[in-house]
């Protein structure tokens, strides 16, 4: 590693957050708000949570990133009515899928954001960071 790189993961660990159209807002206001987070965050915007595939959750972890957070519709999906229930799924599947390749599972969390949850959004991540930095860097990417 360069010392560059070296400087970059001493902010925290890599997260890739997974947002939709109902966390979005939420996590834009964090932002708006002036909350701080881990620099090391990188968000991608979908229109549901049920779009989401396992092998994007493993995709991510080859490729460096410490831990992946879904920013889930919940129950207030515009979308599916059963979109809760898919992502639980989805969720589910992603940590078998992370497991046989010989990742802890804990490196995926989900967690319903609303348009109005920026201060949540904060929590979680801050806590999910700590839990990947006990886990250690996954030594990808």
């Amino acid at each position: 590693m360069t010392n560059v790189e070296e400087t970059i993961r001493e902010a925290g660990p890599r997260i890739l957050v997974f947002s939709t159209d109902i966390s979005g807002p939420g996590i834009d206001f964090a932002g708006s708000l002036h909350l701080h987070y881990s620099p090391e965050v990188d968000v991608i915007s979908m229109p549901c949570t049920s779009g989401i595939k396992p092998a994007w959750v493993l995709h991510a972890l080859q490729r460096g990133f410490d831990g992946v957070f879904i920013a889930a519709d919940g129950e207030e999906c515009a979308y599916l009515p059963d979109c809760a229930q898919r992502a639980s799924r989805i969720a589910a599947d992603a940590q078998a899928l992370l497991t046989q390749n010989g990742y802890e599972p804990q490196r995926l969390k989900m967690a319903a954001i609303c348009s109005v949850c920026a201060e949540h959004f904060i929590r979680y991540m801050h806590d999910f960071s700590a839990t990947l930095a006990e886990l250690g860097s996954t030594g990808s990417g």
